[in-house]
């Protein structure tokens, strides 16, 4: 039976809660959860990977479930350079030297900058929901993307803080609802993902990740290194394969095409039909054949 347990890890700045599942001398792979989610995003995932003898590991980012800040004055940073840095301080403190990631949403955040920053870590990447080239205040939106990203704007205003401070629950299942055209997750399936949200971090890390990536928020100071490169830095080696659903009511596919020149090493994107922004939850056994084929491809 694979090894199954759920632990912490240090790192400079978080004490990080992770489920670990499979061999613990197998190759290291990382599936990071997105916003509004947790690390149960992956329990249709885990097993099946965990099953062909990898070592699956699931941390609850920064400001999710039981992972904490260290020191009680440290910035609640959301910012994506963060979570690119916590990956690999992870790995680091996991003793992991080179590993694999797949990431949802702001975990393919994460996967991405760490593939691009440190890509003698990552051994292969694969995005869901989300395309490379997407983090920057800059870029051009659609007036459908616009749209989309409704629940940003809100967050920004003071009435969009107070809704995210007094009804988490309310307002995060409004958006799953909202981006699950094909699928209605259970209410007892939610309210176990919603316990994440009660980390006394949540809304403070939701609220300057969002309002900081449009530049309504300013940047922890702790990360001006990463985001100068990131401002250089926008190709990336390590292969990639990015899964989409073709209905994806919060980053639109159409999002994620057209990336093919910001990819210097192998890369595949691949469009999930009649499915909406979980990927992972609404057809993780389609997920999973697709993550191991990736995987193994990368590594043949």
């Amino acid at each position: 039976m694979p090894h199954d347990v759920t632990t912490w890890a240090v790192t400079p700045q978080l004490e990080v809660e992770v489920r670990a599942l499979g061999r613990e001398d197998g190759p290291a792979v990382f599936l990071l959860h997105g916003w509004p989610d947790s690390a149960r995003t992956w329990q249709g995932v885990a097993p099946l990977l965990a099953d062909t003898g990898l070592r699956v590991l699931m941390p609850s980012l920064r400001g999710f479930g039981g992972t904490r800040f260290r020191r009680q004055e440290a910035m609640r940073s959301g910012q994506l350079s963060s979570l690119g840095q916590d990956l690999v301080d992870l790995a680091d403190a996991m003793g992991v030297e080179r590993f694999s990631v797949v990431g949802h949403d702001w975990g393919a955040r994460a996967a991405y900058i760490a593939s691009c920053l440190w890509p003698e870590r990552v051994a292969s990447c694969v995005a869901l929901s989300v395309g490379w080239g997407t983090n920057a205040a800059s870029q051009q939106l659609s007036l459908r993307q616009v749209q989309n990203y409704w629940y940003h704007w809100y967050l920004a205003t003071e009435r969009g803080q107070e809704l995210l401070l007094q009804q988490p629950e309310s307002f995060t299942r409004h958006i799953w609802d909202e981006w699950c055209p094909f699928w209605k997750v259970s209410d007892e399936e939610f309210a176990l993902t919603a316990q994440a949200f009660s980390n006394p971090d949540w809304p403070s890390v939701v609220l300057h990740s969002y309002r900081h990536r449009w530049g309504w928020a300013a940047a922890d100071p702790l990360y001006a290194a990463l985001e100068a490169r990131l401002t250089t830095h926008t190709h990336i080696r390590v292969p990639t394969l990015v899964l989409h659903g073709a209905e994806d009511p919060c980053n639109a596919a159409s999002t994620s095409e057209g990336k093919n020149q910001l990819f210097t090493g192998p890369y595949r994107r691949e469009l999930i039909e009649r499915c909406g922004h979980f990927p992972q939850r609404e057809h993780p056994e389609q997920v999973s054949r697709r993550v191991l084929a990736w995987l193994r491809e990368c590594s043949a």
